[in-house]
């Protein structure tokens, strides 16, 4: 009977003891099984006293370089882990085997470049991000087909061109980032997939021109952010189909016209849900659909008086609203 004890004993001290511990340099908060580690001097994963039960795990502003298979083995019951500003330089294929949980991970911050495939296989993800790493190319082999994948951040990397092959195995995805990459076009049907996708996100690219039918089949599109890139023209049929589209951002381009018709079909556009600025905008004879269009809709234009001339001389300078019809036509 008293062996009996003892071995209870043990057993509860034990118990007791990985329920309390708490890794060094982290900060463990028990009652929602949270796990924070942001201590500089952590150069290794935090296993030692990392409790069985962690569903958050955040590491960040660590000099940590490497995470294994097996260190997240250790927690099964994970279901977000954070690991952004720290050193990893690469990541091992099947990390998330041990996590079948798992739904978000964000890895934001580090020095990823050439993942293995399957590195996000096997866990049920819905937020995937790899902002602000150095990322030439997004594998289709890093995800099982069908995934459950509805946030993918691939912003702030070096990536040259669209993963076409990443984005079929997606069918589920709702918010797509690729701002601050090196994109320069957009083929054809590679996004013909995302027919759930409500945001995309091009900004800071090197887009100069678009295929007129790139974004056909997002008919469930509210948000598209094309700033920052070099277009200088866009075909008629562009937002054709995007009835549910609230914000579209074309600022800091090179648009000196837009043809007759390109906006017709976002009556949803909220208020200051066009944003045009910083264009060139040439306004001769052409600029009339424009002209038209803001003084019919003066509310969906973000700072409608800042959509200013750059030609003739005449009008360079004065907002496209200000003009007359007259004075478009004498400069027709």
């Amino acid at each position: 009977m008293k062996s009996w004890y003892v071995l209870a004993f043990l057993w509860l001290s034990c118990f007791c003891h990985r329920a309390l511990s708490c890794p060094a340099l982290c900060t463990c908060y028990p009652r929602r099984n949270e796990v924070v580690c942001n201590e500089l001097p952590l150069t290794e994963f935090p296993s030692d006293g990392l409790p069985e039960n962690t569903t958050l795990l955040t590491i960040q502003f660590t000099n940590i370089t490497s995470i294994s298979e097996a260190h997240l083995n250790a927690i099964p019951k994970l279901q977000g882990l954070h690991l952004y500003n720290n050193h990893l330089h690469s990541l091992p294929s099947h990390l998330l085997r041990g996590v079948p949980h798992l739904n978000t991970l964000d890895l934001t911050g580090n020095r990823l470049n050439n993942l293995p495939a399957d590195v996000f296989s096997h866990a049920p993800l819905q937020s995937l991000v790899l902002k602000n790493n150095l990322i030439r190319k997004a594998d289709a082999e890093w995800l099982s087909y069908n995934s459950s994948l509805t946030w993918l951040d691939l912003s702030g990397n070096e990536l040259t061109e669209i993963p076409t092959n990443l984005l079929l195995k997606l069918p589920h995805l709702e918010n797509l980032d690729f701002s601050n990459n090196r994109l320069d076009k957009i083929p054809a049907n590679s996004l013909s997939q995302l027919s759930k996708l409500e945001r995309l996100s091009l900004q800071n690219n090197k887009l100069d021109t678009l295929n007129g039918s790139a974004f056909q089949s997002l008919h469930s599109l509210t948000h598209l952010f094309l700033t920052q890139n070099k277009l200088n023209k866009l075909p008629k049929n562009l937002f054709q189909g995007l009835t549910q589209l609230r914000h579209l951002s074309l600022d800091e381009n090179q648009l000196s016209h837009i043809p007759p018709g390109l906006l017709d079909e976002l009556h949803l556009l909220g208020e200051d849900g066009l944003d045009l600025t910083v264009n060139p905008w040439l306004c001769d004879g052409k600029a009339e659909y424009l002209w038209r269009w803001l003084h019919e809709n003066k509310k969906k234009a973000f700072l409608p008086d800042s959509i200013t001339c750059a030609g003739p001389q005449p009008l360079a300078g004065r907002s496209i609203i200000s003009l007359t019809a007259n004075e478009l036509n004498l400069q027709s």
